[in-house]
């Protein structure tokens, strides 16, 4: 497969403008919807709905498809947009409804409701399911149930579901949903009174009692791999059964985590009643070492006590005999009074013997158990026989390696009981060896990333990596069937591959597994050692990150996110030895079950400890399982856990998000986005986005066609389409979206703009006639009211006027009587007052005029002399300015003259050179055209030439013949031979000379050529030259009418400037002196304005 790729390079840029509802990323809810307010550049402001203003960049948001059904999709490849929160939203749309089950192409999404649903897996609806197409009926488990074993009758081949999830999530649920829907399909053959499907599912509380434990996440989580296989008959009926475990977690029966437990059946067996806990010397599980590493004793609403009886029962319903699972049971106390047995140095140097009396005691136990000697048990657990060529060696253990050697004897027991288990029940079940096809279900545990992460997780991570590329392929495949199925182009997309991973992890020889094989084979090597053997070895590796504050940690990129382990337990619980102690010990123990579980070993391998690391052990049972699917046809089941809380209708986004990561589904989505995401069907594509292109839908029209034109119209490149489905690359949704939104808004907004109109015209209509209703009331009101008061002015006033003409009459009577009086005695002393005055003042009139005369004199004279001698001096100080002024115009003038007639001899010059410039070009083009010609004409005539050569030929070639056939003597054909013979020689020969001057002539065309396309380069170069003069010319030219506008100015300004001056100052104010300045200034024609200037200044 191709190289990993980002599929956000991969997708196009989505076209988001202002008013475009979009996802962001939220820390609390994973992703929200929004509004674009405001777009910067790269950055968008967006109001989410819960009413804040954030601020993200354009390639971090997604659009929202705002017309997705408010129910969802029930096939995620048939939305819109997918992406992240799109498959979120959909999801969480569908979960509110009680639609648990979702498709992702024929990957089944499956959310625990925690709650029951039976109306959704009752026989009616298993009878709707049977035979239905893929996708016509909703999405279900009995759908993919229903597929797998139709393909397995209709294609005669295996099939396989992949069940995946993790705790909690409902994998077994999912499992046995499965398992009843197959055995509804395969009729029911019956095994001792019992379906197969019964069976199966009664070994369940089984398996769950020695397989599960509670983690962190679930109080009931698979702590191994389980492989159902239902086995058919030719007939499609089923025939039989068998479980096969994969990669049993054998370490935690020695050490487990802080809050988690180990396997239930300890916990049971602890809660048996008194009788059996007696019988077995047991106390409560807080006194057991492998037990009290965990804090955790007892689950929330689980009764230990009451599934030990339940458990019971399932053994008898299986065919476990009671005498059996009394040895069983025996083994699991044997294993608890194991672990606590405590060692302690011995006399001897690195020698070790049980610590005290209480570890005495648990020894004692355990042979009692067990059914062995107790001598030879603490042998077994405290020294090692090596064998050499020479003699056999007895070696004492320090109390470390005696801790080692029991655990590892703990694990192995354990180990083998469960084993045993699983072929008990595989034999009770029946398995059918001429079976020809199977249905395997996978149960398997799925990604884990918790705070402490330790070699549990990396071996289920690891699992995981191996799935998660099963998976890829499959996904691959199904989206290259898609493509084929419609006829498009796909050899040149690329997808996703986790092969790196895989080889850090489990490469010969230099992968992590193998790397600590290595380790634990070095009794000296640590998990220091360890850890700093990978720093060296995975340095440059992208997948391998070294933690900056640690020197045992190590973090690995896995396709779900990175995970950070710790390397502390690595060493301790990857050993796992094969102890010959143990099996000799064991071997010929009393008890007829324990011996069964130790078998004879090999002869060579009898007195020997053979390493064998539990790593090595998984990664090969990891081959085997994944042999065992690509041996089938695949489909896959996610089963994802809605919220921590194991209640319904709650829906946690992040969590979510977290397992979709986890289980390979965004993965899946990312290999969609590397492809075509968005499919749609033509009639669907239509509907969306016609009115993009409405002459494209008119008349009858082919709608492969119509898409055609739409998408051709809109300008996007890379899509594809097929048969029945417009195939989209990613983004190119969105842009379609965009351009329809745009389309949508202009027409929305002329349909608001028109209506708006109507309205505010109806509107104002109705308000206009109203207001002219009101107002002509109101006027007519105000005209009432207007003329009674003029009535009434016009009455005061005639009375009032009669009033005051009598009164005034009256007294002007008595006032002209009264004044006639006094006028006339006023009047007779104010004639005799001026007959005086007068003679006064013509004495006075005669004095003063005698003295004003005489001092208007002396100060006329005296007047007239400052006068004009402040008049000379300030003349003469406002000519010399003035001059000065004048003959600095003078000059600026004659320059500018000269710049013009310098640009006019330069424009005259270059328009004598570009004419000069059009002639020769004019001369070289018709030189060539008369070349070129010459060339033609020889040419054709050298192909005359050669015609005739060739008509000559022939002709003489007819005559030949015609010689040949008259001639009847022998001889004379052979003279006529020779003849004919010498011509086609001579002819050949001119043919020759005709192909050399041919050839000769062609030299000289090509010659002839090669010259022509020099001189046409040549005036190429002269006419960028004369288009770069022309440029040069019209800048000169554009300078010149500049300079000229400016002198018009100039001179414009100089005639007003001197019309001014001659109506303002006459010349009778002039002296003789400006009088000549200003006659100079006018002959010259350039001191007009300045003239104009002095003649004002002496006017003042």
């Amino acid at each position: 497969m191709a190289d990993v790729k980002n599929p956000k390079v991969l997708a196009t840029p989505v076209n988001i403008i202002v008013g475009s509802h979009v996802w962001v990323e939220d820390p609390d809810e994973a992703w929200i919807d929004g509004q674009v307010t405001k777009i910067t550049g790269k950055d968008a402001q967006i109001q989410t709905t819960n009413g804040k203003t954030v601020t993200e960049k354009l390639s971090k948001i997604y659009p929202k498809d705002l017309e997705a059904p408010p129910g969802g999709v029930d096939d995620m490849t048939k939305l819109s947009y997918l992406h992240e929160p799109g498959v979120l939203q959909n999801l969480k749309a569908r979960y509110e409804l009680n639609e648990i089950y979702t498709y992702t192409g024929n990957i089944l999404i499956a959310i625990n409701p925690f709650q029951r649903l039976p109306h959704i897996y009752d026989s009616h609806m298993m009878q709707q399911y049977k035979g239905a197409p893929f996708g016509e009926l909703s999405p279900h488990v009995f759908a993919v149930a229903d597929v797998a074993y139709r393909a397995m009758i209709n294609e005669l081949k295996s099939n396989s579901i992949l069940v995946s999830g993790e705790s909690g999530a409902g994998k077994t649920e999912t499992t046995k949903m499965l398992m009843r829907y197959l055995a509804f399909l395969g009729g029911r053959v019956a095994t001792e009174g019992r379906t197969v499907e019964q069976q199966v599912l009664e070994s369940n509380p089984v398996l769950e009692a020695f397989g599960n434990a509670k983690t962190v996440r679930n109080n009931n989580s698979s702590r191994f791999g389980k492989f159902v296989e239902i086995q058919f008959d030719k007939h499609g009926r089923i025939s039989g059964a068998a479980i096969r475990t994969y990669l049993l977690e054998r370490s935690r029966v020695c050490q487990v985590s802080d809050p988690e437990r180990n396997y239930h059946c300890f916990y049971l067996l602890c809660a048996a009643p008194a009788e059996e806990v007696e019988k077995y010397k047991l106390g409560k599980p807080q006194s057991y070492h492998y037990l009290n590493q965990s804090h955790c004793y007892e689950l929330v609403g689980v009764s230990d006590a009451h599934d030990y009886l339940a458990t019971r029962r399932a053994m008898d319903i299986v065919g476990i005999s009671e005498k059996e699972q009394e040895a069983i049971f025996r083994v699991v106390a044997a294993i608890l009074h194991l672990g606590n047995i405590v060692f302690a140095k011995g006399k001897e140097v690195d020698s070790s013997v049980p610590k005290d009396d209480q570890a005495k005691f648990h020894l004692n136990t355990t042979a009692e158990l067990l059914m062995c000697d107790v001598k030879a048990l603490e042998d077994a657990l405290c020294k090692r026989v090596m064998v050499t060529p020479e003699e056999v060696i007895k070696r004492s253990l320090d109390p470390q390696s005696a801790t080692v050697s029991r655990d590892g004897l703990a694990k192995t027991l354990y180990s083998r009981l469960f084993d045993w288990l699983v072929d008990k029940i595989n034999n009770s079940i029946g398995q059918d060896p001429n079976s020809n096809f199977l249905i395997g279900v996978l149960d398997i545990y799925g990604f884990e990333s918790f705070k402490a992460n330790s070699f549990e997780q990396f071996c289920i991570n690891f699992t995981n990596e191996k799935l998660q590329q099963h998976f890829n392929q499959h996904v691959f495949k199904m989206e290259q069937e898609e493509y084929t199925k419609e006829k498009i182009n796909w050899s040149y997309i690329e997808f996703v591959d986790n092969q790196d991973v895989l080889d850090l992890i489990e490469k010969k020889p230099g992968g992590i597994v193998a790397l600590l094989d290595e380790a634990c084979m070095f009794p000296k090597s640590t998990h220091e050692t360890f850890a700093n053997k990978l720093y060296q070895t995975f340095k440059n590796h992208k997948r391998f990150i070294k933690p900056k504050l640690s020197r045992t940690d190590f973090t690995i990129a896995h396709y779900a996110g990175d995970v950070l382990y710790q390397s502390d337990q690595f060493l301790d619980k990857n050993k796992d030895y094969v102890v010959p102690e143990h099996q000799d010990l064991l071997g010929v123990s009393k008890c007829p079950f324990v011996a069964g579980l130790f078998p004879p070993l090999p002869e060579e391998t009898s007195k020997s400890s053979k390493f064998s690391s539990i790593g090595s052990r998984f990664k090969l049972q990891l081959q085997q399982l994944m042999e065992t699917l690509n041996s089938t046809e695949p489909h896959y089941i996610r089963c994802v856990k809605p919220n921590n809380q194991l209640k319904p209708a709650i829906f946690e986004n992040q969590n979510i998000m977290q397992q979709l990561r986890c289980g390979g589904v965004l993965e899946a989505i990312r290999i969609s986005m590397a492809g075509y995401p968005t499919r749609k069907p033509f009639f669907e594509f239509i509907n969306r986005f016609g009115l993009l292109c409405p002459e494209a839908l008119e008349g009858n029209y082919d709608e492969k066609a119509a898409c055609q034109k739409i998408l051709e119209k809109a300008g996007l490149e890379g899509f594809q389409v097929g048969l029945t489905k417009i195939f989209l690359r990613a983004g190119q949704m969105a842009e379609l979206d965009a351009r329809r939104a745009e389309v949508l808004s202009s027409a929305a907004k002329t349909i608001q703009r028109r209506i708006r109109t109507h309205i505010s015209r109806r509107r104002f209509l109705a308000v206009r006639k109203a207001s002219v209703d009101i107002q002509s009331i109101c006027r007519g009101v105000l005209a009432c009211k207007l003329y009674q008061n003029m009535r009434r002015q016009a009455a005061a006033l005639k009375i009032q006027k009669h009033i005051k003409r009598h009164q005034a009459r009256v007294a002007y009577q008595k006032l002209h009587i009264s004044a006639l009086v006094l006028q006339t005695g006023l009047r007779a002393m104010a004639a005799r007052r001026e007959f005086r005055s007068m003679n006064l003042n013509k004495n006075a009139t005669l004095l003063q005029a005698w003295w004003l005369c005489r001092r208007a004199v002396v100060y006329y004279k005296k007047l007239t002399r400052s006068c004009i001698v402040t008049q000379t001096r300030w003349r003469g100080r406002v000519a010399r300015r003035e001059l000065r002024k004048l003959k600095m115009a003078a000059r600026e003038t004659g320059a500018l003259k000269e710049a013009k007639d310098k640009l006019e001899k330069n424009v005259e010059e270059l328009t004598w050179r570009l004419q000069l410039e059009k002639r020769l070009r004019t001369d070289l083009e018709e030189a060539k055209a008369q070349e070129v010609m010459k060339l033609q004409n020889t040419m054709q005539e050298m192909q005359k030439i050669i015609e005739e050569t060739n008509a000559l030929l022939a002709k003489e070639r007819e005559t030949a013949k015609k010689a040949i056939e008259e001639a009847p003597p022998v001889i004379q054909e052979k003279e006529v031979l020779v003849e004919d013979t010498k011509k086609v020689e001579s002819l050949t020969e001119e043919v020759e000379s005709l192909k050399a001057s041919l050839e000769t002539e062609k030299l000289r065309a090509d010659e002839a050529e090669g010259k022509y396309k020099e001189l046409q380069e040549s005036s190429e170069e002269k006419r960028k030259k004369l288009e770069e003069t022309e440029k040069k010319v019209q800048q000169l030219a554009d300078s010149m009418r500049g300079l000229e506008e400016k002198l018009a100015n100039i001179e414009s300004e100089n005639k007003v400037l001197r019309q001014q001056a001659v109506s303002i100052a006459p010349n009778k104010f002039l002296s003789g002196r400006s009088r000549s300045i200003l006659q100079r200034g006018s002959e010259s024609g350039h001191l007009e304005a300045r003239a104009a200037i002095v003649s004002r200044v002496l006017v003042t």
